[in-house]
């Protein structure tokens, strides 16, 4: 249990720090250290990362660091996207979520490990036309809502690189996102999940975002002093550790599935 508390603490810091990370980490946290069942690890996963990147977000607007524009031509596409990912979880067993988890996570780690002067650059990208930011939040909330993850790490690039922000104003303006999406999904989860007779346990997810929440604000301010592209890197290889243990873990359960 006390690997648990600590897993929440490091969600906190990673989403403080790089604006991402929270639901890569929840997810395994709520599945293997505690027991939860796919489903039910991904929506809790949802309460609690939203929750925590929307108490995060508070020091970054009040520095006036998020850009409300490219939050709101993401964000409520996104919102869509992620309401109608937690609507195709339905017919989507939690075995297969988890591969697909396990797939993201390894791509996000390849995006975290590659060389990209462009995210890394302080100087502005050049802004794409808004619809292509809309699109981008449809299909990253979507995926968020099919297996709970895919946020931040898909985010955070996309506001630079197709936004045009700096990665500081990238971050902040991410964690508004991430909790728009969360609660869309999450909100959707219930239903799921009552068709399913399962139900997310709140103690726990007040819990985890009371110590995510403490986390996330020793990040933000920690995320001044410490070198991105180093963290990055660092975070990436762990992000690879984490794939494959949940690949190793769900590969033969798919095969047996199939069989």
């Amino acid at each position: 249990m006390t690997w648990a508390w600590l897993g929440a603490l490091v969600v906190g810091l990673s989403l403080g720090l790089l604006g991402s990370g929270g639901s890569i980490l929840t997810v395994p946290i709520l599945t293997y250290l505690l027991d939860q069942p796919h489903k039910v690890a991904i929506a809790s996963s949802l309460a609690i990362v939203g929750t925590i990147s929307l108490v995060g977000l508070i020091p970054y607007a009040w520095r006036r660091q998020t850009d409300w524009r490219s939050v709101l031509l993401f964000g409520i596409p996104g919102m869509a996207g992620t309401y109608g990912g937690a609507w195709l979880a339905v017919w989507v067993p939690g075995v297969v979520q988890m591969v697909l988890f396990a797939g993201v996570v390894l791509w996000s780690s390849w995006l975290m490990l590659r060389p990209s002067k462009a995210i890394d650059s302080t100087v502005d990208a050049v802004p794409h036309p808004a619809w292509q930011v809309s699109v981008n939040g449809l299909a990253v909330g979507t995926l968020t809502g099919l297996v709970g993850v895919g946020g931040g790490f898909l985010i955070v690039p996309a506001l630079v690189l197709l936004g045009g922000l700096d990665m500081k104003r990238a971050v902040a303006s991410s964690l508004p996102i991430i909790a728009m999406q969360s609660f869309s999904g999450f909100y959707k989860y219930q239903e799921v999940l009552d068709g399913l007779h399962l139900s997310v346990n709140w103690d726990l997810i007040g819990l985890f975002c009371g110590i995510g929440v403490v986390g996330t604000l020793v990040g933000v301010q920690l995320s001044s002093r410490v070198p991105r592209a180093q963290l990055r890197r660092i975070f990436g290889v762990f992000l690879v550790i984490v794939g494959v243990f949940v690949m190793w873990k769900n590969l033969p359960l798919l095969a047996g599935l199939a069989t």
